[in-house]
Order: C-alpha cells, then sequence, then structure tokens
C-alpha cells in the first residue's frame, strides 16, 4: 500500500478522471496504479544553472514543464511536484541538498511514498555517453558519479532502480572532470543537450504509459546510433 500521504493526491486524480468518464470503474483502476517517481540530479542556485552537472534539472524541469506538473513544494530536501500522465500518477523531484548528498533526499522520498525500486528513475549527467546521447537502464552502479552513489547508499546500497543517462561527453585532454562537469556547454553542447532533454520528455513519458522495458526497447536502439550521426563533442 502506498503512504497515507499519497492517498489524497491519488483521490484527486480518481475524482478528475471520473468527471471526464463519469465510470465507476475509473475510480477502482487509477487508484490501483502504482506510481512513478521521477528525480532529476543536479545541484541548486544560480551559480549552477545550465551546466553540465544539472542536465538531470533541466530534464525534470522540461519534462515538468510538458505535463502542466508545479514544482513549486518542498518536500524531503527537494522541489516535488505531483500530476498525471496518460492516468498514470507521476512524482517529480529535484534534490535541493547538492549533488553529493542526493541520497539524503531521494532515499527517504521513495521510503515514504513506499516505491519498489523498479517504481523509481533518476536522471542524470554522464560522462561515458557522447554529448546529447541518452541511455535508459533497469539497474547499474555509480561509476564516478557523487550524486548516483549517494543515491546507491540511501538506499541501502541497492542498486536496481531505473536512470536516464544523459550524455556530456568526456573532458578534453588532462582537464579535471569535477571542473568539467560544473562548466556550461559551448553552443554546439548546448544545442546538443536542449534537444535531448525534448527527446528525453517523450523518453519520460513512455516509461510512464508503457514501462521501462518497452520504453528501452524503442528508444535506446535510436539513442545507440545517434553520435555517429555527427561528431562526438569535445569542448
Amino acid at each position: 500500500m502506498l503512504s497515507s500521504r499519497l492517498t489524497p493526491f491519488l483521490a484527486e486524480c480518481c475524482i478528475s478522471s471520473l468527471r471526464k468518464s463519469s465510470s465507476t470503474s475509473s475510480f477502482s483502476s487509477l487508484s490501483q496504479i502504482q506510481p512513478w517517481l521521477f528525480i532529476g540530479l543536479g545541484n541548486p542556485g544560480e551559480k549552477y544553472q545550465s551546466t553540465r552537472h544539472n542536465v538531470g534539472f533541466d530534464m525534470i524541469d522540461a519534462f515538468a514543464q510538458s505535463q502542466g506538473i508545479p514544482l513549486t513544494t518542498h518536500y524531503f530536501k527537494a522541489l516535488f511536484g505531483e500530476g498525471v500522465v496518460d492516468g498514470v500518477p507521476v512524482l517529480l523531484a529535484k534534490p535541493q541538498t547538492y549533488m553529493n548528498l542526493s541520497g539524503e533526499s531521494v532515499g527517504p522520498l521513495a521510503a515514504y511514498y513506499k516505491l519498489p525500486l523498479n517504481r523509481v528513475l533518476v536522471a542524470y549527467d554522464d560522462m561515458d555517453l557522447p554529448c546529447g546521447v541518452l541511455r535508459l537502464q533497469p539497474k547499474g552502479g555509480f561509476g564516478r558519479h557523487s550524486g548516483l552513489k549517494s543515491v546507491i547508499y540511501h538506499f541501502r546500497k541497492n542498486r536496481e532502480f531505473c536512470r536516464l543517462r544523459i550524455g556530456i561527453g568526456r573532458p578534453p585532454g588532462q582537464m579535471d572532470p569535477k571542473a568539467f562537469v560544473l562548466q556550461k556547454f559551448n553552443r554546439t553542447g548546448r544545442e546538443r543537450i536542449d534537444s535531448a532533454v525534448k527527446e528525453g520528455v517523450d523518453i519520460l513519458k513512455m516509461v510512464a504509459t508503457k514501462g521501462l522495458t518497452e520504453a528501452a526497447r524503442l528508444s535506446n536502439a535510436d539513442q545507440k546510433y545517434k553520435h555517429l550521426r555527427s561528431d562526438d563533442l569535445q569542448d
């Protein structure tokens, strides 16, 4: 069962659905649908806006805007919003703890709503993918990503949660990766990320409506060779 806090949210969704369909079956079916929790990782504050490390924030912002979901509530150390995507309840969060402590928000949030980790998706920047390439995965490690490492730690080291990896490319030459992720994109990189974010909005919608397996099947094949259609970004 979901937490008591989610019950009014689902009830409100059901009432809205009933008004449209006038069918008692709508209330029963929607109330039994388990929500998705979509989380974007990043750093709060104007200083970090539009940096490589904040593309997870960018993804959640774009998805929230596309679905008309306001991210104005401060909840579990995150900017938080609730909405419905084609009848599926969706929870959105942007942890405000700074990247290295993301798990302090994500872990308690998922636990409070009693969500299994296969209904939690984390969007984050990934240096192991070319800039603008996306990849959906059902689980994995944290690599060199400090935010993902914190999330895993607060999930009691359970790594079986969904990920939307957002490629930012590798740092040039001997540049420190920590400095690289805190820089803003150049013009070409920004264009690629903006395009990827638009694609990511559609991918997240597919995850909510079709499930992760089908969304990954439909999106990953196209994304796999995306970087071959243009030169990889090294800025």
